[in-house]
């Protein structure tokens, strides 16, 4: 793993796919990789670009890095695609609308299948994020789904937030209110040449006059024409301006820090899950418990505190791993 990790600062694109896949596969070799990469981290900068479906996200992302490589910044793209929910597939197009800069050495883009993940975002994304980071990325552009509301996980990786609109979401404004408003640094009103985008322009700083703001930041509202590269250089100005009031503020570190324990929670999260999962096949008491929630005689959160309060379920957890370490 170490030598892919070298290869992969020395500039092996090959070396950086290679090592995102194996973030995504999420086995223990992933672990591996994270643990490798751990000392290179900590200097990217991750922009989230979110908001609803044909808002314009790609394009935007397209236009942002061809700004940000004028400044001779190399700019690490991650795009997620929705999954099928039939084929489990995903159509990973961003390659196709981002052509000019697949060939270009300095950008690095990655399309990402949802895989059945709420919040916008896959769960290999934050590992991803990682390895981007550790390969000397300057800029990360995290391209959510386009799920809407629930698409809140990106204020959970990002370091700035954009959230896109377009004119026709005016109508909708109060029901994005209540999710999506509430986690953007910085507002976009893209298609902006579009009848209505006066309006909802009106209705975000009404939105926010009548929200909780805060002293130190107020989320600007920036009007672009992404197609045609127009407000694309205000945009990247005013994530700066983003940045310096995070770092000036000491609240960039804190940031990051809270992001550093949600995913250590995350983390513990899901390998408790995948534990007990195993533990379901060992046809003792949890598995016993499981059969009888199935069947309907046992209440499942009844039968989940009892697990719980007794205890059987760390027993087995442990017996599960002491059998598991000899057989390795």
């Amino acid at each position: 793993m170490q030598e892919f990790v070298q290869r992969m600062r020395a500039g092996d694109q090959r070396s950086l796919a290679r090592l995102i896949t194996v973030i995504e596969r999420g086995k223990s070799d992933s672990y591996s990789a994270l643990e490798a990469i751990h000392p290179y981290v900590g200097n990217a900068y991750v922009i989230g670009i979110t908001g609803p479906p044909g808002a314009g996200k790609s394009t935007l992302v397209d236009r942002l890095t061809s700004q940000y490589r004028a400044k001779g910044l190399n700019v690490g793209i991650l795009a997620v695609d929705p999954t099928s929910p039939f084929t489990g597939g995903a159509f990973l197009g961003d390659r196709v609308r981002m052509q000019k800069h697949y060939l270009d050495p300095g950008v690095f883009i990655r399309s990402m299948a949802t895989r059945g993940s709420s919040g916008g975002l896959p769960r290999a994304t934050k590992g991803s994020i990682r390895v981007l980071d550790a390969a000397g990325i300057d800029i990360i552009l995290v391209e959510t789904v386009g799920v809407g509301q629930t698409e809140l996980e990106i204020m959970n990786a990002a370091d700035s937030v954009v959230v896109v609109l377009v004119p026709e979401a005016g109508d909708a404004i109060q029901t994005l209110k209540a999710g999506l408003l509430e986690i953007a640094d910085v507002f976009v009103v893209n298609k902006s040449d579009r009848e209505g985008a006066s309006r909802l322009i009106a209705e975000l700083e009404i939105s926010l006059k009548l929200g909780e703001s805060i002293p130190w930041w107020l989320p600007p509202i920036i009007s672009t024409q992404a197609n045609k590269g127009l407000g694309i250089e205000l945009l990247e100005n005013t994530i700066q301006e983003h940045r310096k009031a995070l770092e000036e503020s000491s609240r960039l570190p804190e940031k990051r820090q809270n992001r550093n324990r949600a995913e250590f929670f995350k983390a513990i999260e899901e390998g408790i899950g995948n534990l007990i999962g195993n533990i379901f096949d060992n046809k003792g008491t949890t598995a016993t418990m499981l059969e009888r929630v199935e069947d309907g005689s046992l209440d499942p959160y009844t039968a989940a505190y009892s697990l719980l309060n007794d205890g059987s379920v760390f027993k087995e957890w442990a017996a599960f791993i002491e059998e598991t370490k000899q057989e390795s």
